[in-house]
């Protein structure tokens, strides 16, 4: 995993990922914040958008 000097875990999504309701996630850079109960990975772009995604979609940098 990648770190930087926070101590965040960044990631990035695979192709054609898509969120908890289905939609498609931007393939970007993104900050893994926690994993659910029901297994859902938390990520965030910024303060303001996060996505429940399958943690199976998310790879290290």
């Amino acid at each position: 995993m990648n770190t930087q000097n926070d101590g965040n875990y960044r990631f990035s999504v695979l192709p054609g990922t898509r969120d908890h309701r289905g939609f498609f996630v931007q393939e970007t850079t993104y900050e893994l914040v926690d994993v659910s109960d029901a297994g859902w990975a938390r990520i965030c772009l910024d303060s303001a958008a996060c996505y429940y995604v399958d943690p199976a979609n998310i790879q290290s940098l």
